[in-house]
């Protein structure tokens, strides 16, 4: 039986957004908040762009919060550096285990590798020099769900073996495609199968395996999917934005592809004043709406704005700018304005 599609609109989809990734209002400090927060997981590849991401939705956030035990490290999806519930490693890297042969005896022979050559932690170079000089293909590992980083960001990251995640495969990539439709949804399998890092074939596969809980809607982007239980939150009557979160680079809230980007920034120069071809400034949300890009050297925050903002909107951003749980500061941060 053909389902009816859900119509919905830009500002439903960005609201169901914000709500269900905590952005218009902090969760209390504590585990449950910060693996919500990390639902998705939260990229690090920017140094400490997973702890700006988590002040940006827990209270309380501190410069180690990063470092709380119910959150580990390890390289993730597309083999970038990411920040996930220590319980939910698994589904952040068996979710992406090779489906082919070749793909997966690369995997196992590094994580091998690795097991022989690690007696604890040791610098991820001298341990791809003790495999023979494999350099960043001592990543292939991860899928496996046997090796953990610990990246702070001056120095390469520190890398261990754990033993392998107690999970099937196949089930833990059901899991992150759930998880990657309730964050970024309404999607595509072909989106999350960009996002994760897996082919194409492998994305579509994920959603027909999740058909029973998908529901189809209809996004001015085009057809797309959600979690059925999600509608409700999706249809809700908008809530109360937050006055301003400054988000890193790489952050869950704009970590899209494609058409994905033209429905969160409609236009064209604002989609290439964030997403530019090297490293993203992070972006200014305001009142629910990004209306800027922000960059950070040191102590001083320099930020673009796109339209004049209120004084009480520079007020809040200033704030929140002052708020950030930086480390390593030698003074109180200071903001730098440019209009566009």
């Amino acid at each position: 039986m053909t389902r009816p599609r859900l119509d919905v609109t830009r500002g439903q989809i960005l609201a169901f957004r914000r709500t269900v990734g905590a952005l218009d209002q902090r969760l209390k400090p504590g585990p449950d908040s910060l693996r919500r927060a990390a639902w998705a997981g939260l990229q690090d590849s920017m140094p400490r762009a997973a702890l700006l991401s988590i002040h940006a939705r827990v209270e309380g956030a501190h410069p180690s919060t990063w470092e709380d035990p119910s959150l580990v490290q390890l390289w993730g999806p597309r083999f970038s550096a990411y920040v996930v519930p220590a319980q939910d490693h698994a589904i952040f890297s068996l979710g992406r285990y090779p489906d082919d042969a070749r793909g997966r005896r690369v995997a196992e022979e590094m994580a091998e590798g690795l097991r022989r050559v690690l007696a604890g932690p040791l610098p991820d170079r001298a341990a791809a020099a003790a495999l023979g000089g494999v350099g960043n293909r001592i990543r292939y590992a991860a899928p496996t769900g046997t090796v953990l980083i610990r990246w702070e960001g001056a120095r390469a990251p520190t890398i261990w073996t754990v033993p392998r995640p107690e999970i099937d495969p196949r089930d833990a990539r059901l899991e992150l495609a759930r998880r990657y439709l309730h964050v970024f949804g309404p999607t595509r399998a072909e989106s999350f199968a960009e996002w994760a890092g897996i082919g194409s074939a492998a994305g579509a596969a994920a959603f027909e395996a999740l058909d029973d809980e998908l529901m189809p809607v209809r996004t001015p982007i085009g057809d797309a999917w959600i979690i059925a239980a999600d509608e409700p939150t999706l249809l809700a009557s908008p809530r109360p934005t937050a006055p301003a979160r400054l988000l890193p680079s790489g952050d869950t809230y704009f970590l899209l592809q494609g058409a994905d980007r033209e429905l969160l920034l409609p236009e064209a120069d604002r989609r290439a004043a964030l997403w530019t071809p090297r490293v993203w400034p992070g972006a200014l949300l305001v009142g629910g709406d990004i209306v800027g890009v922000w960059r950070r050297s040191n102590e001083k925050i320099t930020i673009e704005t796109w339209r004049r903002l209120s004084r009480p909107e520079i007020d809040a951003v200033e704030a929140e700018a002052a708020s950030l749980p930086l480390p390593g500061l030698q003074s109180a941060i200071r903001v730098g304005w440019f209009d566009r």
